[in-house]
């Protein structure tokens, strides 16, 4: 499926937004990716997780782990896919966790999968959390780069669909400057800017 079909599924399920955006990252932007919108439909959400996966599948990934809450479904799928083990971290007192009796070993080689990446800050901590617990990460893959490949989180790196999406910090937004109202779509609470 190339991007601009990718993209067509995004708009059809109404995953795509357009308006004045808070995005998880504190950043603001013109547009936004709800993916969950669009892996909501078990058709789409195999063909996505299907690429993701096709990019892993020879790299003896062990588990897969994702940042809740929006990599939870992505990874859970990617790793039905491949035939592993998946988990997810989650925050606890604004910190990324490993819990709810989940754990990671030594030597025991990690694929993090995401949903959108923008700056690839939760991305950033759960491999973090990886790397502390003495796990080899494999790469990183995700559904949404809106970097167009610019953040680089690791040497294997997969993203299902390569955007620019142009983002601003809350003093330089010029969509703030025209007193546009701005919507916090996430799933983490994001500090009024």
């Amino acid at each position: 499926m190339s991007n601009p079909s990718m993209l067509e599924m995004f708009k059809s399920t109404g995953a795509l937004l357009e308006g004045h955006f808070r995005l998880t990252s504190g950043r603001h932007s013109n547009t936004y990716f709800q993916c969950a919108k669009v892996l909501q439909y078990p058709e789409h959400l195999s063909t996505v997780c299907g690429r993701i996966a096709g990019h892993f599948s020879n790299s003896a990934v062990e588990t897969v782990i994702s940042p809740a809450i929006g990599g939870i479904v992505v990874g859970t799928e990617v790793g039905r896919q491949l035939g592993v083990k998946t988990i997810f971290a989650e925050r606890k007192d604004g910190k990324m966790t490993i819990r709810r009796g989940f754990g990671l070993e030594k030597g025991e080689r990690v694929v993090v999968v995401e949903d959108v990446i923008t700056t690839g800050g939760s991305v950033a901590e759960v491999i973090e959390l990886v790397e502390a617990a003495g796990a080899e990460l494999v790469g990183v893959g995700s559904v949404v780069d809106r970097s167009n490949g610019k953040v680089r989180l690791a040497d294997n790196q997969y993203s299902v669909l390569l955007m620019e999406v142009v983002s601003y910090t809350p003093e330089e937004c010029p969509l703030c400057s025209e007193g546009i109202p701005v919507e916090a779509p996430g799933s983490r609470a994001n500090k009024q800017n």
